[in-house]
Parts: structure tokens; sequence; C-alpha cells
């Protein structure tokens, strides 16, 4: 079908894609993309894909890449077209504009320059994710990408440990095995997790398990495409020693010391150093 033109305001409009079925597209969407003055998206193709899809003309005018890499030189050519009264879309390659995309910084500029703004709202990864993953939905904290360091990564995920919400990460399969082993050392190994991977696509995958179960199976597997990881909530801190002491005679049966100290450490939300200061104790004894 052709999409008819349609007058729309000036101003900024961001718009969600879909995450990889384009049916997942808005009828809103489609009339922001049909009657914007100027197209602006992170992946200029993947947008010209989607509009010839469902018979949106792009017609004479400008499709504007807008990303990571180029944002500082298109963002003042964004901004003149907004500034001479005309309509704008941002579009991100898939899922909502601004998360973990590029789009912030001209959101950010069009509200300080007094630009009228507003969304066409959609898929997100991370939601799709979270209503599919089985974990508690009533509150969640979505932590983006993890640094790619692994003693920058440990140290993001133990400020994440007693957390009382579901954790959303985004990842790439490349370094998905590395995150779940260090979940594993900073959670413990049987928190329970969910990997989300190629959502709405053809080979759409979920696999769930705790958290040492899924690191062992994708320690040596290279999946493709878009990861999201969800890790169960933290039980937040305890302060029943009885429970504590239990769980590290257990650990202790298994691991070191200092092992058993950082797996009830991040089980339980207490310090390490407790942790560390109460084996050492049981050990001894």
């Amino acid at each position: 079908m052709n999409w008819q033109t349609r007058e729309i305001a000036p101003g900024l409009y961001l718009v969600a894609t879909p995450l990889g079925n384009a049916r997942d597209i808005t009828l809103r969407a489609l009339d922001l993309l049909a009657g914007a003055d100027v197209l602006a998206a992170e992946d200029t193709r993947s947008l010209r894909r989607l509009m010839d899809i469902h018979g949106v003309p792009l017609g004479e005018r400008p499709l504007i890449a807008y990303h990571d890499h180029n944002g500082a030189r298109a963002r003042p050519r964004l901004m003149a077209a907004l500034e001479a009264g005309q309509s704008v879309v941002y579009a991100s390659e898939a899922g909502t504009p601004l998360i973990s995309d590029p789009g912030f910084d001209l959101m950010r500029a069009a509200l300080q320059a007094g630009v009228p703004c507003t969304t066409a709202p959609g898929p997100t990864a991370a939601v799709a994710a979270l209503t599919l993953s089985g974990l508690p939905s009533d509150r969640f904290l979505f932590a983006g990408f993890l640094p790619t360091s692994a003693g920058k990564r440990k140290s993001a995920l133990s400020e994440l440990v007693g957390v009382p919400a579901t954790l959303i990460f985004y990842e790439s399969p490349k370094r998905l095995g590395a995150m779940l082993r260090d979940a594993v050392e900073v959670f413990g190994p049987d928190r329970a997790a969910v990997v989300c991977r190629e959502l709405t696509k053809k080979f759409e995958e979920r696999s769930a398990g705790g958290l040492d179960e899924l690191a062992r199976k994708y320690a040596d597997e290279s999946p493709k495409g878009e990861i999201v990881v969800l890790i169960d909530r933290g039980a937040g801190p305890v302060t029943d020693a009885t429970t504590v002491e239990a769980a590290l005679q257990e650990a202790l049966t298994r691991l070191s010391v200092k092992d058993a100290a950082s797996e009830v450490s991040a089980i339980f939300g207490i310090s390490r150093r407790d942790a560390y200061q109460m084996a050492m104790a049981l050990g001894k004894n």
C-alpha cells in the first residue's frame, strides 16, 4: 500500500521502529515518516527498507545519517531545519530512540533551543525481553551496556547486587560468555537469569536458568544477533546471622574462603569484608 502524506507541525519527532518484524511499526509512526520535512536515522538503509515495505515515499526530502560517529557534524544541519520551522523525524536503527541510542544529544539540543519535541512510542528491546523473561516486572532497572573490560564490568555489576529490581542489560554476542562468568562471580551461581536473543525475528530465542547454567551454555557458544540479559532482583540485606553462616558453611565445602565469602556476600547483599571475616572464623572452627 502507499501511505498518504499528511502535513505535520514543525518540531522534532522521535519515532520508534520495529526490533525486527516490520509489522510492529505504528500507524502514527508511518504518518510522521510520510509527512516530515526532514528525516534523520541512525541507519539510513534500515529506514529506507522500512519505508519501502510500508509504501512510504521519500521523494525529494533529505534523509540524513545521524549516529555516534557523525553526531557533532550532522546535528547543526538538523537544528538549522528545526529553527527554520521545519518538521524533523529521527528514527533509531531498531527500537525506541534514546534507549542506548545516539539521539540523546539531538533531543537535548532541541529542548534547549525551545523547539517543540514529542515522541511516537513503540518497541523497546528491554521491555520486550522483560515481558518474555518470566522474572518480576513490577520493578526493573535498565542498566544498558556494561563496560568492556572485565575489571570495570565486575565493578559495575557489584554496584547492582542488592538492587531490589530485575536488572536488564544489553550485551554484545562476543562478550556474552564473559559477562555471564563475571555475573556468576558477583551475584552467585544460582541467581535466576534469562538471555533473550533476536527478539521478534525468525530465530528468536529465550534461554533461562541460573547464572552458572547460562554461563556454561554460552562459554563456547557464539550467538548471533541482538542480546538482552535479565537477572533476577537481589534479596536485599540479610541480618539473620544464622542464615548467612549456614550458607557460608555450605559454600566452604566447595570453595576457598575468599570465593565462598564473595558468593555469599553477593547472594545476601552483605559486605564482602563481613562475609570474609565470618568465613575465616568458620574455617578455623
